[in-house]
This record gives structure tokens, sequence and C-alpha cells, in this order.
């Protein structure tokens, strides 16, 4: 596969209507299909540049958003106050402004924010009438239930879980450049422990908390190709937990070794994204 270079794509950086949008615009576009970036808890629109450049080169034209209070997008309600339903309605927004249905690609967070827009969002009856032409979940919430992931990051850190409780945030959890690289990236990654420490931002408690069995259910079944990666060295998400995940909802399953959570950053990172790439176009994403 190609390496990016900066002659190879154009990039838009904007702040509209208190969204934060960054869009990598081939030179040489080979697919109509927009890829649409959501990120996950502490993160913003920043922590896809990797990809945006390599899927640029190859032909894609992606968009990566932040949340508010994430990234460059100032906050619209206190952060404590978020839940999913309230990004939901954003990310729904993001998919609804684009010419076309894009291919969602969410991490973390913003794989349980896909799994809840293939339940609560996807009405093909709305804007072009069509439903997503594909999924990728990269490190998402497990499709039932965290609370096993809350008890161990728990049990690894009972201070931050405690100032999380006194807070009602869970910004406490990556308080430190060790704490924040102990919870997403394995040693070599792309950035150093203070490089992401540093743009990590606050995040809210409720979202966790509702992402449980008696407030949320998975979609039994779905029509749409799911692609769902894992990181054998994830430490907040066990590859278990995630390969059931992924049969739960017959996915095509990719565990990649020696990854942290954050697959985009990790040394990796080009490998899975040829993965990605090359499934989409198994798919017949045009």
């Amino acid at each position: 596969m190609s390496i990016p270079h900066t002659d190879d794509f154009s990039i838009q950086h904007a702040i509209e209507n208190g969204i934060e949008r960054v869009t990598y615009t081939p030179k040489r576009r080979r697919f109509e299909t927009p890829i649409l970036m959501q990120h996950g808890m502490w993160h913003g629109a920043w922590c896809w540049q990797n990809w945006q450049e390599l899927f640029a080169a190859w032909g894609w034209e992606t968009h990566a958003c932040s949340l508010p209070g994430h990234g460059g997008s100032p906050a619209q309600r206190p952060i404590r106050w978020a839940t999913l339903g309230y990004y939901l309605e954003f990310l729904r927004a993001e998919i609804e402004r684009l010419p076309c249905r894009p291919v969602l690609m969410g991490h973390s967070m913003g794989g349980a924010l896909t799994q809840w827009y293939l339940k609560y969002g996807g009405d093909p009856s709305t804007s072009s009438g069509q439903v997503l032409p594909a999924a990728v979940l990269v490190a998402p919430w497990t499709s039932h239930n965290m609370l096993p992931s809350v008890l161990r990051s728990t049990r690894r850190d009972p201070l931050g879980a405690a100032l999380c409780l006194c807070t009602l945030t869970s910004t406490p959890m990556v308080r430190s450049p060790a704490r924040a690289a102990e919870m997403f990236i394995h040693p070599g990654a792309l950035c150093s422990p203070e490089e992401l420490h540093a743009r990590l931002g606050p995040e809210s408690f409720l979202v966790l908390a509702q992402y449980n069995p008696l407030l949320w259910s998975p979609v039994r079944r779905t029509s749409i190709p799911l692609l769902w990666l894992a990181g054998t060295a994830d430490a907040l998400i066990s590859e278990p937990e995630s390969r059931r995940s992924a049969e739960h909802y017959q996915a095509k399953y990719v565990a990649v070794p020696e990854a942290g959570h954050n697959l985009m950053m990790e040394k990796s990172y080009q490998k899975t994204a040829e993965i990605i790439h090359e499934w989409l176009v198994r798919q017949g994403v045009k």
C-alpha cells in the first residue's frame, strides 16, 4: 500500500455551530462513499490523523468530528451530564449532513455509539433513504455490558474510581500520562504518554453507567456489514470479550497482535488500516 504524502490530499479544519470537523479529501478520489470517524471517551477528532492520512492516500474522503466538550468543540452542556443518547444526536447529525450514507467507523465509546446507531438511528426513511454501507468498530465497547471493564479499571486504579464517583465524571481516570498510557497505548506507540495525555479532555461518567443490561441491549441482527477490530494487548477490553461481541453481531473479527486500545496510534497502525481498506473493498463499497 502507498505511503501518504501531503500532495495526496487536502485538509480542511473548521469549527461550525460548535462542532469541530477535520476533513481529508484525496487529490485522486477512488471511492464516492465517505468514511465518518467517531472518537471515544476523552478523545477528539485529532486521534484519527494517522488513519485519515492513509485513507486519503488510498482514495477515501474521511471526516472526523469532535463531540461537544471534546477536541476543539466547546462544551454545550456540563460534561458530567452528557449521555450516550446526547452524543448519539450529534453523530446522527453528522451522518445526515453528508451527501450520502458514509462508512461509520467508531473507536471505543465511538464504537458504542455506532452500536446505538445500529439500534436507534439507522432509519432508512430519513435523508437519502439508505442504510449504512458498512461499519467498522475499532476496539469498541462490548456488545452487551461494560461492567467487567469498569471493574478491571477500578481494581487497577481504585483512587481514580473514587475520584470519578466524587466528581461524577470519568476525567480522573486519565489524570496523568502514566494512567493514560496504561489505558490506551502499548510500548512502541506513535505517541508518548505525555503527548497523549496533553490532548485528552474531560469525560462523562454517565455514559459508562448507562451501558449495562438494565438500560441497554444490542440489536439482535443487522444487515449492515460489520468489521470488529480488537487489540490483543488492550487493557480496557479483553480479547475474549471482543470476540464474543463480534460473534453476537456475526461481524468479521480481527485481533491485532500486541496492540493496545488506541489501534490507530499503535506501531501496527498502517497494517490495521490496510485490513480495513481491503475489507471495505471486498464488501463492494464504492
